[in-house]
């Protein structure tokens, strides 16, 4: 099971006792709005999208000849779906992420990929990001020029289930299309199509991806002394005042996963609230053991401005013994030990080390890094995330601050 401990912060028992009203307000806010579809809680509902899920699996079985796939998209059109392939692929497909429009990477992928066996998919909820048009617009002249009318069967859509351009397009040239639904945004939408579509061709376990989403809605609506998000919520709630917010993932596997959690957060959260004040943490997001030789430093002994949260398997799939080395004597302490135990024991020494120095820090353990764990984990992200919406008074699923610069951007390639 996903596992909160805060051994290091002493009295949060209590103080989980004393905000009990304050919680369960939030509770009940949110769910409230569940009623309504524009308040876009869709995503609570995506783990038991069930038609969805064979749709997909039948597209995937349809096109076996897939050996590259390139997702197209940017933001919670990419950050979602790279986080769980690089976790999950065990197909050997090949996965390439346009989620720029810098043009020399561009031009170099397009040079190394055979269009044959490549399987484009284009995905954008408005159906109007710029990248993602540009980017499409140039695949789609590679695709024609090499396949002819083939091409149609090389290109896949993922946005809105009735507007926007993409959908308007995909209508037009009879391309498949996947619906993010309308009630989902982008940045929680890596368990619909966004995510489930490139996830079926990497040969990811879907069933117990969902499976632990739904335990983490259990979990959600469940009482407070078992409610995990509302835990972790009243975490970042109580240290508000700490501008940053650390987010450390212990698994090389899991690298992808802290990118998707800073705009989770930062995206939903940074926002000016209903008394006309700016809120919000900066997340910033840390892969150990690789970080411990890189920010961890600073963690430590910099300024104690920080909430740190570190996510630390506690078994592994598989494991390595480190053998006995002649003329290595110096690391003879780590012969016969695994190199899971290794990482373990770096991430508790981590723990209690940035604890010893009065840093503010929590972890949360999953069981190993299965598509089950990481499904509860993602989902129970996703519920942190709204439970502080209330907390801090914002709407956390719109982004009102993005908007001026995409309007200001096509104002200047406008003319």
């Amino acid at each position: 099971m996903l596992r909160l401990d805060t051994r290091f912060l002493p009295g949060f028992p209590e103080t989980l006792k004393a905000n009990t009203e304050a919680l369960r307000a939030a509770q009940e806010a949110l769910l409230a709005k569940r009623r309504d579809p524009q308040n876009m809680l869709g995503w609570m509902d995506l783990p038991e999208d069930t038609e969805t899920l064979r749709e997909i699996r039948r597209y995937r079985e349809a096109n076996p000849w897939v050996e590259d796939f390139v997702l197209i998209g940017i933001g919670g059109s990419a950050l979602g779906p790279k986080a769980l392939e690089a976790a999950f692929n065990e197909s050997g497909v090949r996965f390439h992420y346009l989620d720029h429009v810098e043009p020399e990477p561009i031009l170099r992928l397009l040079r190394t990929l055979d269009p044959r066996k490549t399987l484009v998919n284009a995905v954008s909820k408005s159906g109007s990001t710029a990248e993602t048009l540009a980017g499409l617009a140039v695949f789609l002249k590679w695709l024609k020029a090499h396949l002819g009318e083939d091409w149609r069967r090389h290109l896949v859509v993922t946005t809105d289930p009735k507007e926007g351009p993409l959908r308007a397009f995909a209508e037009q040239e009879g391309l498949k299309a996947f619906a993010i639904p309308k009630e989902v945004g982008g940045r929680f939408s890596a368990l619909s199509p966004v995510g489930l579509l490139p996830l079926a061709f990497a040969g990811a376990d879907l069933d117990a991806l969902l499976m632990g989403a739904r335990k983490a809605n259990e979990t959600a609506l469940a009482p407070l002394e078992e409610n995990l998000p509302l835990k972790t919520a009243l975490l970042l709630h109580l240290h508000r005042h700490l501008p940053i917010h650390v987010f450390m993932v212990y698994s090389e596997r899991l690298s992808h996963l802290p990118s998707w959690f800073v705009q989770l957060h930062d995206e939903s959260l940074g926002k000016v609230n209903r008394q006309g004040q700016r809120v919000g943490t900066t997340a910033v997001p840390a892969l150990g053991p690789k970080d411990q030789h890189a920010q961890v430093q600073l963690f430590r002994e910099g300024p104690l401005d920080k909430l740190l949260a570190l996510v630390i398997p506690e078994a592994p799939l598989e494991d390595v013994e480190i053998p006995e080395v002649e003329g290595l004597e110096a690391a003879s302490y780590l012969f016969g030990k695994t190199l899971f135990q290794l990482l373990k024991a770096e991430a508790e020494a981590t723990y209690e080390a940035l604890a010893e120095a009065g840093q503010r820090v929590y972890a949360l353990f999953l069981p190993e890094v299965s598509p089950y764990a990481v499904g509860w984990l993602m989902q129970h992200l996703m519920w942190q995330t709204a439970f502080l919406g209330e907390l801090w008074e914002v709407n956390a699923f719109d982004q009102p601050g993005v908007e001026l610069g995409k309007v200001l951007t096509r104002k200047r390639l406008a003319g």
